[in-house]
């Protein structure tokens, strides 16, 4: 069905949006946007929901995973639940995906927050990295894919990619960022020289000859040693078992476009606050200042404010980031930054503080393109501003079977935020001994933050990774800060550690 929709040729832009679009980029490129050239096409309901459920691309590899997001999202347009007004990828072009039953003034938003988002797309240094083709080796990797089908059948390698997919977040999303591997330039790093320099008549009492003797037989024996395995923890763990574990040549290939396109995503989860309040700010600036008639105005208000409600006890990335790029602008216009503001402890002084600065905008475009999530909520989201927003924290009340207000104070707020922007549920794991016990057992171990894994999803996430190593893996971790190990060897789970209740 897919296959079939994106035969047909594109769905250009009726005349009438072909020209607010014209109108709408050279607004955004006036405010000083820089945007990738944007190749807007017009889909019905399905289509968008084919669309999203292959996230955004055209054409991916065969999976029963893309059929089962189609069918949720249609369901959820159907009963009212949800509805996608618009797509946009992070390519050159970019290409964006309207939704064809769209009012005239939701396409004019859309189109505005599009190109909110492809200028964020092409200046934020954490998208960088990525691969602005995406979209040919989306279709490169789906053409592998089907010729491996082909050739093996398609129950094994769908069952196969089953088992690389339930490992794709095993990456190291700054991989790309930071050098984790020290290289030596020249030499062994283990064969140091064991004698201080010194001229012939002192040589003797400077290097005792038993001394030196007994030094290098240390160093002797450090050398017959083998080395560390890898030398130190490696946050890739899916890179790493690509690279040594024992798979047929088709299951690599396999393994290797999962983890490619894991690596294309890991962006938009570190700036998904700052990218859609990016693009909501930008939409709302060029709405209200120069696109609206007077008669879209109430449709306009009535959509926008849908966008950023949010509800008690929920994230809306949409309204924490529109509210921090405000008070960001806001704050460098009024000078309400550096040490004499720090240090300014009279609160209506601090509430009135205004020196003309105007640095606002010149501030937005520098955050915009250095920051990511946590750096920016950690840096920019203010006391003041937090109570403005109604932020807060909660915690299952056991006794009452709900979940209760925990606490609305500012640093409680910041570190629960930080924290569920940090890891984003993914327990933080790194290949520690690629030979555990010298039988090239795969190690792993948990940077233990105080959250438990969860023992049920470990045993199958640890059963699959078993599976692509070829030998058993073992983690370790602590389960209510008490040191645990779980082992899976492919066919068995074994548990060393605390008791769990309801688990035997």
């Amino acid at each position: 069905m897919v296959e079939s929709f994106f035969k047909r040729p594109p769905r250009a832009l009726p005349p009438e949006l072909e020209d607010e679009r014209q109108r709408i980029q050279a607004i955004a490129l006036a405010h000083g946007l820089d945007i990738f050239e944007t190749v807007f096409e017009m889909c019905d309901y399905d289509e968008i929901n084919m669309l999203a459920a292959y996230g955004g691309f055209p054409t991916r590899y065969p999976h029963w995973r893309w059929g089962m997001e189609y069918l949720q999202m249609q369901k959820g347009y159907e009963y009212g639940l949800q509805k996608i007004y618009e797509m946009v990828i992070n390519t050159n072009p970019a290409y964006a995906y309207l939704l064809d039953n769209n009012l005239f003034v939701d396409q004019k938003l859309v189109m505005a927050h599009v190109f909110g988002h492809v200028d964020f797309f092409k200046n934020n240094l954490w998208f960088a990295p990525t691969n602005r083709k995406m979209l040919d080796a989306m279709a490169d990797h789906a053409v592998r894919v089907r010729r491996i089908v082909d050739r093996v059948g398609e129950s094994p390698v769908e069952a196969w990619l089953d088992v690389c997919l339930s490992c794709d977040n095993l990456i190291d999303p700054f991989l790309h960022h930071i050098r984790r591997d020290r290289k030596e330039e020249t030499g062994d790093p283990r064969t140091p020289s064991v004698k201080f320099a010194a001229s012939r008549y002192m040589d003797s009492y400077i290097n005792p000859p038993a001394v030196i003797a007994a030094e290098e037989a240390r160093l002797a024996e450090a050398r017959s040693r083998p080395d560390n395995f890898p030398e130190s923890a490696v946050r890739d763990v899916l890179g790493f078992v690509l690279e040594r574990g024992r798979m047929a040549g088709w299951q690599r290939d396999c393994l290797d476009i999962v983890r490619n396109e894991a690596y294309y995503f890991v962006p938009q989860m570190q700036t998904k606050v700052m990218n859609e309040g990016w693009a909501s700010f930008w939409h709302t600036r060029l709405m209200t200042g120069h696109i609206l008639t007077d008669s879209e105005v109430v449709d306009y208000c009535d959509h926008h404010s849908g966008t950023v409600a949010m509800r008690p006890g929920q994230l809306n990335p949409y309204k924490v980031g529109i509210e921090v790029w405000r008070d960001v602008e806001r704050r460098w216009n009024r000078g309400q930054f550096g040490k004499d503001y720090r240090d300014c402890e009279d609160g209506p002084a601090r509430r009135d503080w205004d020196t003309g600065a105007g640095l606002g905008k010149e501030k937005i475009f520098e955050v915009r393109r250095t920051h990511n999530d946590v750096t920016f909520i950690d840096e920019f989201l203010t006391p003041e501003l937090c109570r403005r927003i109604g932020l807060f924290t909660y915690e299952y009340d056991r006794r009452a079977g709900e979940y209760k207000l925990e606490s609305r104070d500012f640093e409680a707020v910041k570190e629960k935020l930080l924290f569920m922007l940090g890891n984003h549920g993914t327990p933080r794991v790194s290949v520690t001994d690629g030979n555990h016990a010298n039988r090239g057992e795969l190690e792993l171990t948990h940077e233990y933050d105080g959250v438990d894994v969860q023992v049920q999803w470990s045993e199958t996430v640890l059963g699959n990774l078993a599976r692509l190593w070829g030998r058993p893996v073992h983690l370790l971790t602590r389960i209510e800060d008490k040191p645990a190990r779980m082992s899976h060897d492919g066919l068995q789970f074994g548990y060393e550690g605390p008791k769990i209740t309801g688990r035997t």
